[in-house]
């Protein structure tokens, strides 16, 4: 079977950019500082981003490669390549559950993007209230009513509107579309539209939400609060644990994406550069443009005590309440709105065809399906599981806690297992060197090697025992919902685990 690839380093850099860009670049990440002190958060997150997100970033690059040269693109099918032991291989299949299961629920919050610029062109995101509070609360109806979250039916089921529905039809065919005409013809042309356009409209915003001002304070004063560190921050764990954290969905670390999307390379290619580069783009758009959007914008609107309130409430908050109360009442608010809901959808488009790509290569590869065929059945399927988040409660937590957080980091302990052990045994910083213009200091081999592991172990550790002693404990939870949604992860994976035991 020949493969698709890559026809430029320019595509391959800004898919691989694109992958990780998501809506956590603008909504999760200014939540996260927000709630972390304020431009102390910069400092742990950045340190984590060179300790945990390029280490591992490099390891996700080095073991697509091997892949690629494999004829394999997920982590499943090269691991089994490379004869690993079956405890390992089984692992590996959450390379590719994980992206399925993360793209189930994205896909629909990406839908609601979608929706909510098209309200905003048809000026109905105004609440014609001049109170802020009023303001709030008009956008938090909204958004249930939407949503179908603060709508149940006297079954227990959640009733979004029938608009909000169409969206999500609409959001699954440009999905399809792009990934069916494949990673050259469909992914990468896309993302050479698609991310200089995410660029130019960060940048629009970020000029104009920077002139904000109110009686209650400015955009100014919340740019001075992001990057104004307060260094007692840095003693509290939780600071430190939160920021690895957001390095680990920034980079789109253990998703199964970067492996895949990095297959599809030639074995010339200059991973650690190609690498590097791709998460500093990455950074750029985070750290700069997503940190001068939502919290600047949110001091001017409800002064800084205000602005960790509703940041603490959540991204959902701050992205779907908040920034339209904001930009409600301001000259061209409608306008402004759209380009803020429209900048996350194809923020949110960029991210969803790479997470959905390894199910796809998957059953490509391991089931030897046509391409054609595979794209058919994993949109189907994730069209048809979405409306199990549509529909049930407790479904989009369960699926974003146990497939989008605690088993990131499982899959990248045994990504860091197969590489270090099956692909680079030697020396790690070996392989990611070969072919590069910039050489990795040799130091890197011990950060990869015993640093790495640890950090991971820790992160999950911390993760779990964070959940277990929270008053809003995830995994303690046993109401029917919860069970009914962790019941349906587990047959998904044993569903994917039954197709290869059945092919080997």
């Amino acid at each position: 079977m020949i493969r698709d690839s890559w026809t430029t380093k320019y595509g391959l850099i800004l898919a691989m950019a694109g992958n990780a860009i998501g809506l956590g670049n603008f909504l999760r990440f200014p939540v996260q500082a927000a709630s972390n002190g304020g431009g102390t958060f910069i400092i742990p997150y950045l340190i984590c981003f060179f300790l945990i997100g390029i280490p591992l970033m490099w390891i996700e690059w080095g073991i697509g490669r091997k892949g690629g040269n494999l004829n394999k693109g997920t982590t499943y099918g090269i691991a089994s390549k490379l004869n690993t032991p079956s405890f390992v291989r089984i692992s590996c299949l959450l390379g590719v559950w994980v992206p399925l299961i993360v793209s189930i629920y994205y896909i629909y919050i990406e839908s609601w993007t979608l929706g909510y610029s098209i309200k905003s062109l048809m000026f109905e995101l105004q609440s014609n209230v001049n109170l802020s509070s009023d303001k709030m609360n008009y956008f938090t109806n909204f958004l249930n009513s939407y949503t179908g979250f603060g709508k149940i039916s006297s079954l227990g089921f959640q009733i979004p509107s029938i608009f909000s529905y169409l969206c999500l039809l609409v959001t699954v065919l440009i999905n399809y579309i792009i990934l069916r005409k494949g990673i050259s013809s469909g992914i990468e042309k896309f993302v050479k539209i698609a991310m200089p356009t995410l660029l130019v409209m960060s940048i629009l915003l970020v000029a104009y939400v920077l002139t904000i001002e109110t009686e209650n304070s400015s955009a100014i004063q919340g740019l001075n609060f992001l990057w104004k560190p307060d260094t007692s921050y840095l003693l509290m764990p939780k600071v430190w644990i939160a920021a690895a954290g957001q390095v680990f969905f920034t980079l789109s670390l253990g998703f199964g994406a970067i492996v895949t999307y990095a297959s599809f390379i030639k074995d010339s290619d200059d991973i650690a550069l190609s690498g590097l580069t791709s998460a500093s783009l990455n950074e750029i758009i985070e750290v700069v443009f997503g940190g001068s959007i939502v919290i600047p914008a949110a001091v001017a609107f409800l002064g800084i005590s205000g602005a960790i309130v509703i940041a603490n409430s959540g991204a959902f908050s701050i992205g779907f309440i908040a920034m339209p109360a904001i930009f409600d009442g301001l000259p061209y608010g409608s306008f402004l709105c759209f380009i803020w809901f429209f900048l996350l959808f194809i923020a949110g488009i960029t991210s969803s065809i790479g997470i959905i790509q390894p199910a796809i290569t998957f059953f490509s590869e391991e089931l030897s399906m046509k391409r054609e065929k595979a794209v058919n059945l994993v949109i189907l399927t994730v069209f048809i599981f979405s409306n199990f988040i549509v529909f049930f409660p407790n479904f989009l937590s369960e699926f974003d806690f146990w497939a989008g957080t605690i088993m990131l980091v499982v899959l990248a302990i045994f990504e860091v297992h197969l590489y270090n052990k099956y692909i680079s045994p030697k020396s790690a910083v070996e392989e990611i060197n070969r072919n590069s213009i910039i050489q990795i200091p040799s130091y890197f081999n011990f950060i990869f090697k015993y640093i790495l592991p640890i950090i991971l172990l820790f992160l999950f550790s911390s993760w779990i025992f964070s959940d277990i002693t929270s008053d809003s404990s995830v995994i303690l939870k046993n109401d029917f919902w919860t069970l009914l949604s962790r019941g349906i992860l587990i047959i998904i994976f044993l569903f994917l685990y039954k197709l290869i035991r059945r092919k080997d």
